[in-house]
């Protein structure tokens, strides 16, 4: 299932692989596309769509959805 969110906070590549890593470590499987310029973390994943908030939320950075 595709999961789409609305992240804030990222400013820079280090913040994206940030958001990469903890997501992965959700599902390993997880194919992630980060747009830091739109604020847009699009995953795709078998995961439970709050599981992979908390994880964002948890890196430091806030999910708007």
């Amino acid at each position: 299932m595709k999961h789409t969110y609305t992240v804030t906070g990222m400013t820079c590549s280090h913040c994206e692989k940030a958001v990469e890593r903890a997501l992965k470590r959700v599902d390993p499987q997880a194919q992630v596309q980060i747009d830091r310029a739109q604020n847009r973390v699009e995953v795709e994943s078998s995961a439970p769509r709050e599981a992979l908030a908390a994880a964002i939320t948890e890196e430091g950075y806030t999910v708007a959805d």
